[in-house]
């Protein structure tokens, strides 16, 4: 399966374990670093760890540093390794 196409399955999956839904806004601010080590074969079942690596106070929220890292069930070789950059915003929505 594509690499890409593995890391789509993110927003969701980190929404499970990582809810930034007390916040006005969370933005994803980017990527810093993007690893596709190994491919999923099509039809594997994949699981999601979720390592925050720093968090800075920003004007008005947060900035998160998180380390996401995409195992097959088979295998505890990752198929994508993303270092991503969210930020979250007090305030009302």
């Amino acid at each position: 399966m594509h690499g890409y196409f593995t890391l789509a399955l993110a927003p969701v999956m980190v929404a499970e374990v990582l809810p930034l839904d007390g916040f006005a806004m969370a933005v994803n601010y980017g990527l810093d670093k993007l690893r596709f080590p190994a491919p999923l074969p099509v039809g594997e079942r994949v699981r999601l760890r979720v390592r925050l690596d720093e968090l800075q106070d920003i004007p008005g929220g947060a900035s998160l540093a998180v380390t996401l890292t995409f195992e097959p069930e088979s295998s505890a070789k990752p198929v994508c390794v993303a270092n991503v950059l969210y930020r979250v915003f007090e305030g009302s929505r």
